[in-house]
């Protein structure tokens, strides 16, 4: 793999046809590890701009030598700093005189960012040794750069918090400028209880773990990858299966599809970011199990919600959340129908897993629900009664209810409602009666 550095290059000119070059140089070439132009805004050669005007993926750079006569002259160019060190990174390599390994992490327990973080790069590595041919090299290439986005952003905010680096952190780290520098896969992931697991597995199952790439890969090799990933946890490969049953069953359960949407099970992106901003954070009020509501305030500042860290962490929160705030940010009027229904979708989705997994239910949703209905079905005749019936407001509001209204009947036809007052009273009856039924029997010792 070689560098190339080019100084005023005029194929950026409308005078050279660059028709077929650039049709031939869509992508960089195999052999290419990155390209580096430097222009001079008053090079009339260079035609006053870069080259990512033709070809999007290289790197652009504008100087500026003041005006003479010799701005396209080599020499005014490599007299630059900037383009002597282009030079000499590409014939010497890195300037920097540390150590590789100058800084070792040390073993302390893994937080909930760090954790959620290392879980993903796990779940992508897991994934990658099942993809081959282009894909498979076009997801090794995103995956390369998130993981060192990620680990980049864990040092970061843990040097802010005075927070020392985990070692198992630390040893992800590598140098992202030398192409041919090994990646290192994360260890496989400690083990979770099948309560804590819900949500985050839930999660990884919709998120994009390599944002901001975006690669469709099958989703029968996805599942494959989180059957391991579950079975490297201690939970089963069937726990993975059934993180993916879940999945599909809520969306169909919300959208009465035969075939499950993968993109829109996984578009809640844009959309929770945008009601954690548009509630200054209410959304993410409180979070029970792995993911807290501390460790998402400190999250948030450390990592911001759009990248892959926050944007795990923001929709684990609104998965788990507990039901005051996220209900109050559902029903917002800034809250998209369609942010609605993916967070209902997960929310259900995590409900079916813990079902599945034969675990204690989790009465949060239907709380979450019944208080939107109220408030949903208020507004929805509060502005029915004067506008077109074709409003898009109307339209918005309706279609959360539909969503509300058909999880709600999801939830009560398989047992996850909250039995009532006499439900109880009568459960409490009948196991009352086995037992003073089972204290009259003879024993059988006897």
């Amino acid at each position: 793999m070689v560098g190339l550095v080019t100084i005023g290059s005029p194929l950026a000119s409308g005078r050279f046809d660059v028709d077929k070059l650039r049709e031939n140089m869509q992508e960089p070439p195999t052999n290419l590890a990155w390209w580096a132009n430097f222009w001079n805004v008053l090079d009339p050669v260079a035609a006053h701009r870069g080259l990512s005007s033709v070809y999007n993926w290289m790197l652009d750079f504008r100087i500026g030598t003041g005006f003479n006569h010799h701005v396209h002259d080599a020499e005014t160019y490599l007299s630059h700093d900037a383009v002597a060190e282009a030079v000499g990174f590409g014939l010497f390599g890195s300037k920097s005189k540390e150590i590789v390994l100058a800084e070792r992490g040390l073993d302390i327990p893994l937080d909930a960012s760090e954790l959620t973080a290392l879980v993903a790069l796990r779940y992508a590595h897991l994934l990658k040794e099942r993809l081959d041919g282009e894909q498979g090299i076009r997801f090794a290439g995103a995956l390369r750069q998130v993981q060192a986005t990620v680990v980049d952003e864990i040092r970061q905010r843990n040097k802010e918090a005075g927070r020392p680096l985990p070692s198992q952190v630390a040893r992800l780290a590598f140098d992202a400028s030398d192409s041919n520098a090994n990646v290192p896969e994360p260890l496989p992931s400690r083990h979770l209880t099948k309560e804590d697991a819900v949500t985050l597995l839930t999660v990884l199952a919709s998120e994009n773990v390599i944002r901001p790439f975006d690669i469709n890969v099958d989703r029968g090799k996805w599942l494959g990858a989180m059957r391991e990933l579950t079975s490297e946890m201690g939970l089963g490969s069937q726990y993975g299966t059934h993180v993916f049953e879940a999945a599909k069953e809520a969306q169909d359960v919300l959208s009465g599809a035969l075939v499950i949407d993968w993109k829109k099970w996984g578009a809640l992106g844009a959309g929770a970011v945008a009601l954690v901003v548009a509630t200054g954070g209410l959304a993410l009020a409180a979070a029970p199990g792995v993911v807290g509501a501390a460790v998402i305030t400190s999250a948030l500042a450390g990592f911001g919600p759009g990248g892959m860290i926050g944007g795990l962490l923001t929709a684990g929160t609104l998965v788990g959340a507990g039901g005051g705030g996220i209900a109050f940010s559902l029903a917002s009027p800034g809250t998209s129908a369609e942010t609605v229904e993916a967070v209902i979708q997960r929310r259900l989705a995590a409900a079916i897993l813990r079902q599945r997994q034969n675990l204690e239910p989790d009465y949060t949703l239907w709380s979450i629900l019944t208080s939107n209905e109220i408030t949903v079905r208020r507004e929805y005749e509060r502005l029915d009664e004067f506008s077109d019936e074709s409003a898009q407001a109307l339209k918005e509001l309706k279609k959360k209810l539909e969503t509300i209204g058909r999880a709600m009947k999801y939830l009560s036809e398989n047992g996850l409602e909250p039995k009532l007052v006499e439900d109880l009273a009568e459960d409490a009856e009948d196991l009352a009666e086995r037992q003073d039924t089972a204290a009259r029997q003879p024993s059988p010792l006897s």
